[in-house]
């Protein structure tokens, strides 16, 4: 809070020159806020995507009212505080400015306190943890910000029962219960690390290693592996959510690979992973919040990739479904109050729709103004990449394949 303060404090004299509301135009400028360059460039050009084919429908449908869209794009590139500040400046410095998306942009969401400042949409995604943090001290402070992310705390408790599933059911052919675990130093990996270890060491299982790299580009995931391989776990887990270290790890662990499951956080889901390790891939483990829902079990989700796939010939991984339905949401709230300039009202009424997404039902939490989570919302996914596919296998009701064991351990 005391960072989060001084930040604002820092840059009060800055927001002070940016006028609030929107100048008076008929075109509205939706803001990409996403680290377009930098190591997560392929999640920040896919938010892009995803917010321009909404934005090209709206305007080809119309537009709303007497309303149409223009996208700008702020780069959060390396996702520092100064290049996140730099960037929302600049978005919030535009008096066309009607909302400001994202999927992520800082660690931290320290965005959301300028965000707030300026009473402007702001729809974000990742991080929900540090979202709630600054949102549960006062909701009706942030009547303008919305998070399409449930809580985390189904990733840190829902890995261990599908695991202890599989070993059940002998689909995992182990009976030690020991994990291995290595995370990145930001707090979406550390935060998910941390509930890994408290749920498995609450059900009894032992931490042979947990480790912690640095945040950025990871090349070279030997050690860590080196200590798997002296005492070879049921579980290895890495929570680093960068593709191209993702791939990297997984290409190493299959130079030598262990008797163990192994589940990498996020990652596996961004197209470029699939790119980097080709067949080096096939067996891995992922989970999903906000995943879209796969074809068969949601015509939303069918229709949205399918979309995304005619516009930009290649299937998305997450955050092109995500952003496209953030702009779709401010488009039905901008429709429903009928004023641009009235972003407090638009908010207010995003904070009480409940809308049918690519990602399940969409409704939000009052106190944390994070999206509800549960079978009948947002449904915690998992998935395993099967021969350059990606098959989801559990929950049930909305899997389209089933959990096969991995090559490495038959």
């Amino acid at each position: 809070m005391l960072k989060r303060r001084h930040f604002l404090a820092a840059t009060s004299l800055v927001a002070a020159t940016i006028l609030p509301g929107l100048a008076a135009a008929e075109v509205v400028k939706i803001g990409v806020l996403a680290p377009v360059s930098g190591p997560a460039a392929a999640d920040g050009q896919e938010m892009v995507n995803g917010a321009q084919l909404a934005i090209d429908q709206l305007n080809a449908a119309g537009g709303i009212g007497e309303y149409t869209f223009e996208l700008v794009v702020g780069d959060a590139a390396d996702q520092s505080a100064a290049s996140v500040a730099t960037a929302t400046e600049r978005l919030l410095g535009d008096r066309d400015m009607g909302a400001i998306v994202t999927g992520y942009a800082s660690g931290s969401n320290f965005e959301i306190d300028m965000m707030a400042e300026m009473e402007m949409i702001y729809l974000v995604s990742a991080n929900s943890a540090q979202t709630a943090e600054i949102i549960t001290e006062d909701p009706d402070a942030f009547p303008t910000v919305w998070s399409f992310s449930p809580s985390f705390d189904a990733y840190n408790t829902g890995v261990l029962p599908v695991i202890e599933q599989l070993m059940a059911e002998g689909s995992v052919p182990r009976e030690e219960k020991t994990l291995a675990l290595i995370s990145s130093d930001n707090p979406y990996s550390k935060t998910i690390a941390e509930g890994l270890v408290e749920s498995f060491e609450g059900a009894g299982w032992e931490i042979t290693v947990n480790d912690l790299v640095p945040f950025g580009e990871v090349g070279d995931w030997r050690g860590f592996l080196a200590q798997v391989r002296q005492n070879p776990p049921t579980v290895v887990i890495n929570t680093d959510y960068l593709s191209g270290n993702a791939a990297a790890f997984m290409s190493q662990f299959m130079e030598q690979p262990t008797d163990s499951l192994v589940f990498i956080q996020y990652a596996p889901s961004v197209p470029e992973f699939l790119d980097l390790t080709a067949e080096k891939s096939s067996g891995v483990l992922y989970n999903m919040l906000g995943g879209t829902l796969p074809a068969s079990a949601s015509e939303r989700a069918a229709k949205v990739v399918g979309d995304y796939e005619a516009a930009y010939d290649t299937t998305p991984g997450v955050y092109g479904p995500m952003l496209y339905e953030e702009v779709m949401l401010y488009a039905a709230g901008l429709e429903a109050v009928g004023d641009p300039v009235d972003r407090v009202a638009i908010g207010e009424w995003i904070g009480a729709s409940s809308s049918d997404t690519a990602v399940g039902k969409l409704e939000f939490d009052p106190a944390t103004h994070l999206a509800v989570q549960g079978p009948e919302n947002i449904p915690l996914q998992f998935y395993q990449i099967q021969d350059g596919t990606r098959v989801l296998f559990s929950p049930d009701a909305y899997a389209d394949g089933a959990f096969v064991t991995p090559h490495w351990m038959d």
